[in-house]
This record gives C-alpha cells, sequence and structure tokens, in this order.
C-alpha cells in the first residue's frame, strides 16, 4: 500500500522557496546596511581632500564661513549655529503641538474624529519642502514684520517655525502610536483610584508611553536638520554667526544647496567643501540617534 504523502514532510521544492526568501530578505537588509557605508566612504573620502588644505583647527573653530569668496574662509561654527537655532525653533514649535495633538487623538477623541484628524495630520508630512519654504517666505515672514518692525525679509525665526509646522506629523502620529499602545489595564488601574481621563493621560500613559514619544522626538530632530529648502528659501544663504532668530543666516544643508547647484567646478576646494559640510550633518545626526537609543532604553527599563 502507498503511504500517503502528508502536506508536512520534507518538499525539496518549498524547500528552495524558503531559501530564496530567506536570501532575498537578507539581501535587503545588507543593501540598507551597504548604502550606508558608501555614503560614509564617499563622505569622508572627500572630504580627506578637503582637509589636505584646510586644517581641522580652522575648520572647527574659525568664526568665518567664506569659501566662495576672493579671500576663503573655512570655519564651520556659523553653518552649525544657524542650522541649530532653526533646529531649536522647530522644535519649540513641533513638540509641545505634536504631543497635544498625540494625547487628544489617543485619549479623547472618537474613533471617527480620530479617522478623519489624523490622516488630514499626516498630510503636513507630505507637503513638498520648497512651497513650505514660499510659504515661509511669502506669508509667515510679512506677518512677523507686522509684529516685529525691521525683520529682515531672509530670518531664521520665520524659517523655524515653518519647519516645525512641518514635522509636527513625526511628532504627532508616532507619540500616539506609543500611547496607543499602553496596555487598556493600566488605564483601568488609574481610573479606579479616582483619576480623571486628563490626569490618567498626562500622569500614566504618557510616562509609559515615553520611550516611543522620545523616539518621535529624536525623529523629529533629525528631520529638522536636514530640512533644506525650507532654511535655503526663507532664512537666506549668508553664513552669519548669530544666535538671534531675527537674522538671516546659512544652516548646513542651505550651503550643500547652494553649491551643489551652482558653478563650482568639480575637484576645487570650494566643491570638496560641501562633504565636509555633509560630514558634520553626519555626525550631528548621529550623535543624536545614538542619544535616542540610550534615552530609549533608559525610559523603557523604567516604565
Amino acid at each position: 500500500m502507498k503511504p500517503t504523502r502528508s502536506r508536512f514532510s520534507r518538499q525539496p521544492s518549498r524547500h528552495l522557496k524558503e531559501r530564496v526568501v530567506q536570501s532575498l530578505l537578507l539581501l535587503a537588509a545588507l543593501s540598507a546596511i551597504g548604502v550606508t557605508i558608501a555614503v560614509v566612504t564617499i563622505l569622508v573620502v572627500e572630504s580627506l581632500g578637503f582637509f589636505r588644505h584646510v586644517s581641522l583647527r580652522d575648520f572647527l573653530t574659525d568664526t568665518q564661513w567664506t569659501p566662495l569668496f576672493a579671500d576663503p574662509r573655512y570655519g564651520i561654527l556659523p553653518l552649525v549655529t544657524a542650522t541649530l537655532v532653526v533646529t531649536a525653533i522647530g522644535l519649540l514649535v513641533a513638540i509641545p503641538l505634536g504631543t497635544l495633538a498625540a494625547i487628544y487623538l489617543g485619549e479623547f477623541a472618537s474613533h471617527r474624529v480620530r479617522e478623519t484628524c489624523k490622516p488630514a495630520l499626516e498630510m503636513l508630512s507630505g507637503v513638498p519642502s520648497v512651497v513650505y519654504g514660499y510659504f515661509a517666505l511669502l506669508l509667515v515672514t510679512p506677518l512677523l514684520q507686522q509684529v516685529i518692525p525691521g525683520l529682515p525679509g531672509f530670518n531664521m525665526l520665520s524659517a523655524g517655525l515653518v519647519i516645525g509646522v512641518s514635522i509636527i506629523p513625526f511628532v504627532s502620529s508616532m507619540s500616539e502610536d506609543a500611547m496607543r499602545a499602553v496596555p487598556m489595564e493600566i488605564r483601568e488601574g488609574s481610573y479606579a483610584m479616582g483619576a480623571t481621563r486628563l490626569q490618567t493621560s498626562l500622569r500614566v500613559v504618557l510616562p509609559a508611553a515615553l520611550s516611543g514619544v522620545v523616539a518621535a522626538y529624536i525623529l523629529a530632530m533629525s528631520v529638522a536638520l536636514g530640512q533644506t529648502m525650507i532654511v535655503a528659501i526663507a532664512a537666506g544663504q549668508q553664513a552669519n554667526l548669530t544666535l538671534d532668530p531675527t537674522q538671516p543666516a546659512a544652516t548646513l544643508t542651505a550651503y550643500i544647496a547652494q553649491v551643489s547647484i551652482g558653478d563650482v567646478a568639480h575637484g576645487t576646494i570650494e566643491y570638496q567643501s560641501i562633504f565636509a559640510v555633509g560630514l558634520v550633518l553626519l555626525a550631528m545626526t548621529l550623535v543624536l540617534n545614538v542619544l535616542g537609543h540610550f534615552m530609549r532604553r533608559r525610559f523603557r527599563e523604567t516604565y
């Protein structure tokens, strides 16, 4: 009598398919690592050519950045300062508004309101940065000039405010997902102790979801650091070492965009300077990601 073949028995064709799928998944994972290594390698190699002409000390301590002038200076501090000022303004807008929106959508809004408002809010992240840039230049800046007389047409304040609006979806969406992942038993325990819904949201749910909320903040900060067209259009392209947000200044990304679309010859020190600037931007983003990783681990262990 011929034995019946079980569907769980070893089948060479199925085993081959599994190996193919596993190989494709491994290739996809390695491709992401390979792209990262390639980006870092290109930045480092091209930056080495730049640092053969410019000392690292001058690059990190000089207060002027004029690589395209007749008397070039290569101090990165003006670009870094402007980037941090614009990013700080954006976070001051995005973190409070995004967190409050997440609390409302996750804890107070009805299902119909949540399903309507959340996609509409996330659509902000799909607006092209060029549109945001002209929105800042043509609408936000004139409104600010009515409040702040003498405000220049290009300024970091307008660019930072619009960047904050553009990164609100990153804060609100990820924070709301983290809060909704908190088990309902924790909320019910808080209600049983006599806490109101607002007290439960702020003192129980938000601390319990702090790991995901911090991750949202770090992602929003990284996105703000990498914004290009908003700052290039609204903040200006003149390197200026200042902490005054009402002044024009050029950020790291704005300078890269300025040189990349200009008439700078390939292989010159001016061209190689964009890779040195990109390397600084990559280092800042890496520090943020490492800091976010440790903060998420800490809050995850706490709660």
